[in-house]
């Protein structure tokens, strides 16, 4: 048996109910992992609301870290006793101990501890994907302008310090000036309060007129417009995320007059969807963290019990960092 939050349909934090469910043997492919530790994630919030819809009765949860203690046929990266850590389809992390597949779990190195995996696997492979492989068509190089938007969570704080770890000038984007100044601790370029500034008419100030190459957005609607107007000719917009809610339709005659733009909407699953590419996006963010050029910023913690209150947290934009559940 295990201590599991599910939803029994869609809907506020309210939803979120603790249940004792049955988990059994994993069969082949798959593992059945203990978790020390659970990581909270803005998508946890997109599936207990229904913006990506789930069957019912539905345990939520993207990441996770912990020690796997059984294994099925045909997996040979994991053996029982390994510590491992993952972001992984489907959800189901909110729990004590679950059996899934093992295709998106890696060993975890020794030198990180559960916390630091648990926090840093679904927003470092997301900074990893953004900053390593979704790239404007002129590529990005030292010194070269990106704009950040949310920088001070999660993704957006090991972004910041791994942007810098690659000479880039990252131009982050926050709700207050306590947000901002975390942004330019951990390597941003130049910061803007979007709640007081006018971001888009900063950045042609901080780039002198020209704009960035690329435009990373987890916010949606309510950036969406002006970050295109951020945006050099043949820029990219990466949109990986809709915090705000989704991105009104658009006519796509408004990207060639505004400068032969390009837009792209990313989601982490697709470039973690071979056991190959999960392995080789997660040895670069050990490796960075490892290094100490990215640090992971744990700054809530909440009990699995408190998994309500967190969502509140999270929605209100009370959190900086990221934030973990704890067993």
């Amino acid at each position: 048996m295990s201590l599991a939050i599910q939803i029994r349909q869609h809907g506020g934090p309210e939803e979120l109910q603790i249940v004792d469910v049955t988990v059994g043997e994993p069969g082949p492919g798959e593992i059945r992992i203990r978790h020390h530790a659970i990581g909270l994630n803005f998508i946890d919030v997109y599936h207990r609301t229904g913006l990506y819809p789930l069957s019912m009765p539905a345990t939520i949860g993207m990441e996770a870290a912990g020690v796997v203690e059984a294994v099925g046929a045909g997996v040979t990266h994991l053996q029982v006793g390994d510590r491992a850590a993952y972001a992984s389809q489907p959800p189901g992390s909110y729990c004590e101990v679950r059996v899934m597949p093992a295709k998106c779990v890696c060993k975890l190195p020794d030198a990180i501890s559960f916390e630091t995996g648990a926090a840093m696997m679904l927003k470092g492979l997301t900074a990893q994907y953004l900053l390593k492989k979704t790239l404007p068509v002129e590529g990005l190089h030292a010194g070269d302008f990106v704009l950040f938007h949310a920088a001070a969570g999660g993704v957006g704080l090991i972004a910041c310090q791994w942007a810098r770890a690659l000479g880039l000038q990252l131009i982050a984007t926050a709700g207050t000036d306590a947000k901002c100044q975390l942004a330019l601790a951990n390597g941003a370029a130049h910061a803007i309060n979007y709640h007081t500034e006018d971001f888009a008419a900063r950045v042609k100030d901080i780039t002198t007129g020209q704009g960035v190459k690329v435009v990373y957005d987890s916010v949606g609607k309510d950036t969406w417009d002006k970050s295109l107007e951020c945006l050099r000719p043949f820029g990219l917009m990466a949109s990986f995320g809709n915090a705000s809610g989704p991105v009104a339709p658009f006519a796509p005659g408004m990207l060639g007059a505004k400068g032969s733009l390009y837009v792209t909407r990313q989601t982490l699953f697709t470039h973690i969807a071979t056991r190959e590419s999960t392995q080789a996006m997660a040895d670069e963010l050990f490796a960075v963290v490892a290094s100490g050029q990215v640090k992971i910023h744990i700054d809530q913690r909440y009990p699995l019990a408190q998994v309500q209150q967190a969502h509140r947290d999270l929605e209100a934009r009370k959190t900086t960092g990221s934030t973990i559940l704890t067993l």
